[in-house]
């Protein structure tokens, strides 16, 4: 029966760690550019009582052993990075990523990646973000540019008030084989790790590199209907996790009265 208590109470705190990522994912439904998270689990150790496929003293192989379970543990919470809607805000500024991708920045001195295109100016002209981490490769925009015009292949153009060309640059985004294994930093931030491997530099629209689209920013992907039954499905899961631990206890406590 103490068997009994330990694996319903593992039960217990991976659905606590479960609804702790869909208050997250729930949190962040008007972040820009985020990326939903999902938790794994996997079973614990068995303890084997008998062996499948052993002899019995008689000759005969027995076909099915008896293992018993001691639980579930979180084996991981993976970030999925399926597109986001978009969010038309004419703001020049303002960018998303059509498929693969992220934007380089520099934040204290490392370069990290976001998904999330809404960009500033820093006091120098210089396209940054809200923490003023500046857009890589560094371009600074003319005071005197009325017009800024990005291509769906990052070429950046800044005009002036007669409409001629002041200024231009291209807009590289980056790419990693395994973009899950990513460090979220927070603040939209990622940080390439030995698991995602190192960031590929490319140009949008070419070598599987998603567009730009101007005037856009991606939403979070966050479904709330999905992340709603979710949440319906873990507080079942951990009410009937609370209820084994009860019958689990009254089992005991009726052994404990046998004898009077």
């Amino acid at each position: 029966m103490l068997r009994g208590l330990w694996t319903a109470a593992s039960g217990m705190a991976a659905m606590q760690v479960k609804i702790d990522v869909i208050a997250n994912n729930l949190a962040n439904i008007n972040t820009n550019g985020f990326k939903k998270s999902r938790p794994d689990f996997q079973d614990l150790m068995y303890q084997t009582l008998r062996i499948a496929g052993a002899t019995t003293i008689g000759g005969n192989q027995i076909p099915t052993g008896i293992q018993i379970g001691l639980g579930t543990r979180l084996s991981g919470v993976q970030k999925l990075f399926t597109q986001g809607d978009y969010n038309q805000t004419s703001n020049e500024l303002d960018m998303a990523i059509e498929g693969k991708g992220f934007f380089k920045v520099v934040n204290n001195d490392e370069e990290v990646y976001r998904r999330a295109g809404n960009f500033k100016l820093d006091s120098e002209g210089y396209i940054c973000t809200s923490d003023g981490d500046r857009l890589q490769p560094e371009f600074s925009i003319p005071p005197e540019a009325v017009l800024v015009s990005i291509d769906s292949g990052g070429k950046l153009t800044c005009f002036g008030p007669d409409s001629n060309e002041l200024d231009s640059t291209e807009i590289k985004l980056y790419s990693f084989a395994n973009p899950a294994g990513l460090y979220s930093m927070g603040r939209n931030l990622y940080r390439s790790t030995d698991a995602s491997g190192e960031a590929t530099e490319g140009t949008p629209g070419m070598d599987g590199f998603g567009t730009i689209a101007q005037g856009y920013l991606e939403m979070s992907n966050v479904n709330v209907v999905e992340e709603m039954v979710a949440m319906i499905e873990t507080q079942r899961a951990y009410e009937v996790n609370s209820k084994a631990i009860q019958t689990a206890d009254s089992m005991a406590q009726m052994a404990n009265n046998i004898k009077r």
